[in-house]
């Protein structure tokens, strides 16, 4: 990513799609916090969160050399890990469910990805009202 001081200024319609994508994704994980699946199951197979990073992917050459290129990659990569950590969290627990350690692992590992999306998506919509580049 390029220096700072080297960076353009985005759109104005660029940043007000970027909140959307943010909102999609705070969506995504709320209707898996107040519903009747888990968070991170809501966040990576719910619709608001697909739509969101298919977005990200269609407007992400519109933000490169900007500073908002760094909130559309953010989106992007909390998706696809908290997908390949749910496979992950879900693998293990299927093999230990033999000895029934395996849904203790579901339910803790499930639960802290989910708390973990939602860190990553406060805090980068956070950065985004401010202006500021994800790191």
């Amino acid at each position: 990513m390029p220096e700072a001081h080297t960076l353009r200024e985005p759109d104005p319609s660029l940043i007000t799609v970027s909140h959307v994508t943010y909102a999609l994704h705070a969506l995504g994980l709320a209707i898996g916090a107040f519903g009747a699946a888990t968070v991170v199951g809501s966040f990576v197979f719910g619709w608001p969160s697909i739509v969101a990073v298919i977005i990200n992917y269609v407007k992400r050459g519109d933000a490169r050399g900007t500073w908002l290129e760094s909130h559309f990659t953010w989106q992007i990569r909390t998706f696809w890990f908290a997908l390949l950590w749910a496979a992950i969290v879900l693998a293990i627990g299927a093999v230990l469910a033999i000895v029934l350690v395996g849904f203790a692992i579901w339910v803790v590992g499930l639960f802290v990805l989910g708390v973990w999306a939602i860190y990553r998506i406060a805090r980068g919509w956070l950065r985004l009202v401010d202006r500021k580049a994800m790191p």
